[in-house]
């Protein structure tokens, strides 16, 4: 008997540890991402300085009919630096497909808010047979030869304080003192290498292309939109645009219901 215990022991660590880790790699560095749910997928991408966990008001909800995946950018969360120190958005992109190709997901729905709107912009233009459908979340739409922002750097005592306003510039009337607080606590607890790289890599005007992506496409911006319509319209145009009243750029944190219900209507379009 003591020897079959320990035949019994000795299989159940062998599968526990033989079942694959819900981590992808790009260049050598580790992705973290989170997979719930079955049926077709939706990939959900955080923004700057965030981490999957700005999608808790949307995971619960359409894991019940899709597979949701949410990650951490590289630098973020719980995810790797680059091991050459360099953010791109390509990098960005290319992360985003290790995911995609360790789920084993043939194409998804991306969902991408504020810089994760140009990341998934990015990918659709490198990997424009995976994607099904995108979706901008109060998202930054650049064009080619247009205004662009200051890059303030993002290091050392004053690149925290900056952050830091930066970050509650986001804020509205609807980002009550709990979300506030949980928004702070992730942004600013992220790296200041990831802080400063990503913001440079985000407003680097080498990877801005006028492409237009005529994938399916839902814009669901704050009350105060983060990307002119002009734009958004010229890159998406096949774009169906809403703006949900009351909201800040967190919107999806903020009003959940009311973005749930536009995302919902979208993903049923797209995976009838």
């Amino acid at each position: 008997m003591p020897a079959m215990r320990v035949f019994a022991l000795s299989l159940v660590i062998l599968l526990v540890w033989s079942r694959p880790a819900l981590a992808a790699s790009v260049d050598g560095a580790a992705i973290h991402w989170t997979s719930k749910g079955s049926g077709p997928a939706v990939i959900f991408v955080h923004g700057w300085t965030c981490d999957e966990s700005s999608w808790e008001g949307q995971v619960p909800a359409f894991s019940q009919r899709y597979r949701v995946i949410t990650l951490d950018l590289p630098g973020h969360g719980k995810s790797d630096l680059p091991k050459d120190g360099k953010f791109s958005m390509e990098l960005f992109a290319r992360a985003v497909e290790a995911v995609r190709a360790e789920a084993k997901v043939d194409r998804a729905v991306f969902v991408g808010h504020s810089m994760g709107t140009p990341v998934i912009r990015t990918y659709a233009l490198m990997y424009p047979a995976r994607v099904a459908g995108l979706v901008l979340v109060d998202g930054l739409v650049q064009i080619a030869g247009g205004p662009t922002a200051p890059r303030p750097a993002m290091v050392g005592a004053e690149g925290l304080k900056a952050r830091e306003k930066m970050v509650r510039g986001m804020f509205g009337p609807a980002t009550t003192p709990e979300l506030q607080q949980h928004i702070l606590k992730m942004m600013l607890g992220t790296k200041e290498a990831a802080a400063d790289g990503a913001m440079q890599a985000t407003w680097d005007p080498s990877w801005v292309r006028n492409d237009p992506i005529t994938t399916p496409a839902l814009g669901v911006y704050a009350a105060r939109p983060l990307a002119s319509r002009d734009a958004i319209a010229r890159i998406f145009p096949k774009i169906e645009y809403h703006e949900i009243p009351g909201s800040a750029h967190f919107l999806m944190m903020e009003k959940p219901a009311e973005f749930n219900q536009l995302l919902t209507a979208f993903l049923r379009s797209v995976y009838p």
